[in-house]
């Protein structure tokens, strides 16, 4: 069974597909989540992010950052400075998909573009849905704790 960690764009979509396989989230994405909450523009928003922050809560026990998602991180982003990009503007970004790296998973996102650079490192696979064409797309393979859904 495939085992990956959801990318916050996944976690914010309104049209995903059930995605099969062993699925976690991070306290990144927690951590995103809570900020979308904050800066919501209208009371609207701020309720419907709020509850969609409170189910994942409900549905998942977050991934901590330990010292392996620091040292997988380190590696991602010593990656992209070798390739000439600025790891600070992806932190994010990479922070979860060092989270996947350290648990040997597959990083779930909605574009693979962001993370297409560390495709040897980690594995990617690509949620797509009605706005960018068919279910999946994976763009590479590569080789802890890991908890559960909540039901």
């Amino acid at each position: 069974m495939n085992r990956g960690i959801l990318d916050t764009s996944v976690l914010v979509a309104a049209d995903v597909a059930p995605i099969p396989g062993e699925l976690a989230i991070s306290v990144l994405n927690i951590a995103e989540l809570q900020f979308g909450v904050l800066v919501a523009r209208t009371p609207e928003a701020r309720a419907h992010r709020l509850a969609r922050l409170s189910a994942l809560q409900r549905r998942f026990d977050p991934l901590p950052v330990d010292d392996a998602v620091a040292d997988s991180y380190g590696r991602l982003a010593a990656r992209v400075v070798d390739i000439g990009h600025q790891p600070r503007a992806r932190t994010m970004d990479l922070l979860i998909a060092a989270t996947a790296h350290a648990h040997e998973a597959s990083v779930y996102p909605h574009n693979a573009a962001d993370l297409a650079d560390l495709a040897d490192l980690i594995t990617i696979v690509t949620i797509r849905g009605p706005w960018n064409g068919s279910r999946f797309e994976r763009r590479s393979s590569a080789s802890g704790r890991w908890p559960t859904r909540r039901h």
